[in-house]
């Protein structure tokens, strides 16, 4: 990981990514800032869990990542530390931690697939995902957004292997969280460490 890029996944703010202009499986991601600040506040479990929810079908859907999804691994990154954390007094954080990980391998196993296939170079930048040239309109409209996807690139071919690519990324640069871990979670996160 260039470091570069590594500064740029630890520095990244939820305010600093345009949510409603990057796809997800159901559309855009206009409602994951809400999502992750339910998941941060680590309260209420029945919200937590249609937060999570929300967030991981719209994240990843049949092994497809989404324009959304890198810059969601960023954010589910930070709150597996502090669900780990918390872990030990919070049953909320710990129901959190045990799905982060769950959900984390999924999305490892998404990469290393594609990854055995013939792919293009990801872009060479995190931040280049959002460059004007990938984002979709400012303003959301569903049947324009059915049209972009009839089309025969909906996603260029190096931008589309980046969301694989910086999910990927995004993991790595929070690998020390996976290496001290309450042992209750050395299992899942083991797993999630040979996937990385």
């Amino acid at each position: 990981m260039t470091k570069e890029n590594r500064t740029y996944i630890t520095h990244l703010k939820i305010t600093d990514v345009p949510w409603h202009r990057l796809t997800t499986a159901y559309g855009r991601g206009t409602d994951f800032p809400a999502h992750l600040a339910v998941l941060e506040q680590m309260r209420d479990l029945a919200s937590v869990k249609e937060s999570l929810y929300e967030l991981t079908t719209n994240m990843e859907h049949q092994s497809t990542l989404w324009h959304a999804t890198p810059f969601g691994m960023v954010f589910l990154s930070r709150l597996l530390e502090k669900a780990l954390a918390e872990s030990g007094q919070n049953p909320v954080a710990h129901f959190l931690a045990v799905e982060l990980l769950d959900f984390f391998a999924c999305i490892l196993q998404c990469f290393h697939d594609g990854d055995e296939m013939e792919q293009a170079e990801a872009l060479p930048l995190f931040s280049d995902l959002l460059k004007e040239e990938y984002l979709w309109s400012e303003k959301y409209d569903e049947e324009e957004d059915e049209m972009r996807y009839e089309e025969d690139e909906v996603f260029p071919a190096d931008e589309f292997y980046s969301f694989y690519y910086y999910s990927w990324q995004a993991v790595l640069a929070y690998r020390d969280v996976l290496e001290q871990i309450p042992a209750e979670f050395a299992e899942p996160a083991a797993a999630v460490r040979e996937l990385l």
